[in-house]
């Protein structure tokens, strides 16, 4: 069963880190196109980061520089590494890949930048 679950979020304040998991099952870890988005309240979901072909990354423009996505093909996880956060990162966060024609998301994981 394809599976994608995210974990690791939680209340930070400005210029701090966090590690978000998408832990995944179903095979769905080999995707070449696994993402990572975001949602603020009341906003769009919008795209944050992008591996592509499982080594290739790209970046939204609000987070290059502060955030790294990469994947552990050993633990089945994606992970989204965002370091500097602001107050305007807030937002709960989803993980997503494309598999055998088919979009997966996880339930997302809340984020809170404040002090």
């Amino acid at each position: 069963q394809v599976q994608l679950v995210e974990s690791g979020g939680g209340l930070v304040q400005p210029g701090g880190s966090l590690r978000l998991s998408c832990a995944t099952s179903g095979g769905i870890i080999d995707s070449n196109n696994m993402r990572w988005y975001r949602q603020a309240t009341g906003q769009q979901r919008e795209l944050v980061a992008t591996l592509v072909n499982r080594r290739n990354t790209h970046y939204a423009d609000f987070v290059k520089g502060r955030f790294t996505v990469s994947r552990d093909k050993a633990k089945n996880t994606l992970y989204l590494q965002m370091n500097d956060l602001k107050p305007e990162d807030t937002a709960v966060y989803y993980c997503s890949a494309f598999w055998i024609w088919q979009t997966y998301w996880g339930q997302g994981t809340q984020v809170t930048v404040s002090s």
